[in-house]
């Protein structure tokens, strides 16, 4: 994901204004392939997103929240397979080291 220019359905409205800042938007480099299911998940988690004519997708990153949301849909989509354990098995090491 590269800067082009200056969500999730359980988060209430009221919770993503509260992390509001100034829209950004992001080109994401995937392929046409996956462009159209990434774009599909990402109307479906209420991401704001776009396919221009030009092939790339484009999508508007209001909050903190939508950038991860971002992060995990495409990740579902472009990391391998030893990629995707790796990553769960972090995450279950840093659960278990939580207080």
């Amino acid at each position: 994901m590269s800067p082009h220019s200056p969500g999730n359905p359980d988060i209430s409205q009221i919770d993503r204004q509260q992390n509001c800042s100034a829209p950004v938007i992001h080109v994401v480099a995937v392929s046409r392939i996956d462009r159209w299911q990434i774009y599909n998940r990402l109307q479906e988690l209420m991401i704001p997103c776009w396919c221009p004519k030009d092939g790339s997708l484009q999508v508007q990153i209001r909050d903190n929240i939508d950038a991860v949301l971002l992060r995990s849909v495409v990740q579902q989509f472009v990391a391998s397979r030893q990629e995707m354990v790796n990553w769960l098995e972090r995450c279950w090491q840093a659960e278990s080291r939580s207080p």
